[in-house]
């Protein structure tokens, strides 16, 4: 019997990231992303960051790991392919009185000499990058040898994995674009670092604390650009459809019986540590 197969699809990754950059430029991410603060804390620490170390933080969003490194007394560059998350990051800056810099930048390409950092950062970041292997790329390649690179990464089980599957049952993500939550798997981790870097990754979790599963709905989908999109891109019926399986995965997750929202979220925490030896290819003009 033969066996047609289908023609591959090309996959406009310049598109896609167009799109995303849209989506995440909407609403106001710093709404939810300033309640993460601890995971950048907690990833500075795994990493041993030392004073003095340069630091880059790769699509900081609103700077939560910026902030961490920064008080830490590192030398920190903050970069984020929106500008207006940028300048919430900067106002955070200020009102603290940390001397970070800021810069606009592209995680798949970034505007930085090979070598340039101690350490990278990216938290909840990178892991949105349409094309996966480029951005790990552009990690390595301005972390120095022997340097470290610190992630934080919803993994494909957790609370965030699960409500990113849910929107996806009604806006399917375009075939031959990679799933962000394999950069939740350590194993996905190694196949993108391990030729020339050690990779250690542990479970940890964060929980979201609303003042119930209704206020979590109403911040998400006013704030966060992803689900804002998806709800705006439905008709009425899909809508109440994706409303009502949000809402059931919010019960699913929720620890609390007070009327509050207490759902815990696994985040793989990777540090990636690169060979002292081991050259790191020059990005080809």
């Amino acid at each position: 019997m033969n066996v047609q197969t289908a023609p591959a699809t090309t996959v406009d990754l310049a598109v896609i990231k167009g799109r995303q950059q849209a989506a995440w430029s909407s609403g106001d991410y710093a709404v939810v992303g300033n309640t993460l603060q601890i995971v950048g804390e907690t990833l500075c620490e795994a990493i041993d960051l030392r004073s003095g170390e340069r630091v880059l933080d790769v699509a900081a969003g609103s700077g939560n790991a910026t902030l961490a490194a920064a008080r830490r007394f590192a030398d920190v560059v903050s970069t984020d392919y929106v500008g207006s998350l940028l300048d919430r990051g900067r106002e955070r800056a200020e009102a603290d009185g940390f001397p970070v810099t800021f810069r606009e930048a592209d995680a798949e390409a970034l505007p930085f000499p090979d070598k340039s950092f101690d350490v990278v950062l990216s938290t909840f970041g990178v892991m949105f990058t349409p094309n996966q292997e480029k951005a790990a790329a552009e990690l390595l390649r301005v972390c120095k040898p022997g340097g470290r690179i610190g992630l934080a990464n919803w993994t494909p089980d957790s609370f965030i994995g699960q409500l990113f599957r849910t929107i996806g049952k009604y806006i399917p993500p375009l075939p031959g674009v990679k799933s962000p939550a394999l950069w939740g798997t350590t194993s996905h981790l190694e196949a993108l670092f391990g030729k020339q870097a050690t990779v250690a990754g542990t479970s940890r979790t964060f929980v979201f604390r609303y003042k119930s599963p209704g206020h979590w709905l109403e911040i998400f989908r006013t704030y966060y650009g992803p689900v804002l999109k998806a709800f705006a891109a439905l008709d009425s019926s899909a809508r109440s459809g994706l409303e009502a399986d949000i809402v059931a995965l919010l019960a699913r997750f929720n620890e609390a019986s007070d009327g509050t929202l207490v759902a815990p979220s696994e985040y793989l925490q990777a540090i990636v540590t690169l060979e002292r030896d081991n050259p790191i290819v020059t990005r080809k003009a």
